[in-house]
C-alpha cells in the first residue's frame, strides 16, 4: 500500500489562529484538492490526521466538522480522487491523550486501521507537532512552508526533513520520486 498521510489545516486548507468552524470560513489552499486527487489518482491511499480542538473548547460541534469534511470529500472526488480515511482528535492540548498530535496515536490508528506499518510512510504537515508525531510514530516527517510552516522554521531546526512550499509542491515530488523507484521494462 502505498500511503499518505495529510494534516489539514495550514496543509489543505488555510489555518487560522481562531480555528475554522464552519464551511464560510474553510478555504483550500490553491492546489491542494487537486494535489490530493491527484496522489489518489496515482494509486497513493490518501488519509488525514488533524487535531480539532475547537470541539473541546466548544467553539463548533461534530456536525459542522462532519460538514467540513464532506464537502472536502466532495471537492477531491470532483476531481476523481479519493480520501481514505479522515482522523481527527477533538482534544484540547491540557491533559491530551497520545491521539492529539504531538503523540503518534492518530497515525499509528490509521496504519492499524488500514492494515499497514508506518515506516516509510509521509506524513505532511506544517507545525513541529506534527513532525514530533511523525517521528514518534515511525513515519516519514514532511514539513509545508504553507500554513503555519514558516513559524515552525523559524523556531527549529529542521535540517533532515524535506521540506515543500505546499501541498502541491510536495504530491509533485512526491509523484516523481515514485516514478522513478518503479522498475523499468525494456
Amino acid at each position: 500500500m502505498k500511503l499518505v498521510i495529510l494534516d489539514r489545516d495550514g496543509v489543505i486548507n488555510e489555518d487560522s489562529d481562531h480555528y475554522i468552524k464552519s464551511l464560510a470560513e474553510w478555504q483550500a489552499i490553491p492546489g491542494s484538492i487537486e494535489a490530493i486527487a491527484r496522489l489518489s489518482r496515482a494509486g497513493h491511499t490518501v488519509a488525514i490526521a488533524t487535531n480539532q480542538s475547537g470541539i473541546g473548547r466548544g467553539l463548533f460541534d461534530y456536525d459542522a466538522l462532519l460538514a467540513l469534511h464532506a464537502n472536502l470529500q466532495r471537492s477531491v472526488q470532483a476531481l476523481g480522487g479519493h480520501i481514505e480515511l479522515i482522523e481527527f482528535c477533538p482534544e484540547v492540548p491540557e491533559g491530551a491523550s497520545e491521539m492529539r498530535k504531538p503523540g503518534p496515536g492518530m497515525l499509528l490508528d490509521l496504519a492499524r486501521r488500514l492494515g499497514t506499518s508506518m515506516a516509510g510512510v509521509p506524513f505532511v504537515g506544517d507545525t513541529w507537532s506534527d513532525v514530533q508525531a511523525a517521528r514518534a510514530a515511525g513515519a516519514y516527517p514532511v514539513l509545508l512552508r504553507s500554513g503555519k510552516g514558516l513559524r515552525t522554521l523559524d523556531k527549529h531546526d529542521v535540517t533532515g526533513i524535506d521540506l515543500y512550499d505546499d501541498l502541491a509542491a510536495f504530491a509533485e515530488a512526491w509523484l516523481r520520486q515514485s516514478a522513478d523507484q518503479r522498475p523499468h521494462t525494456a
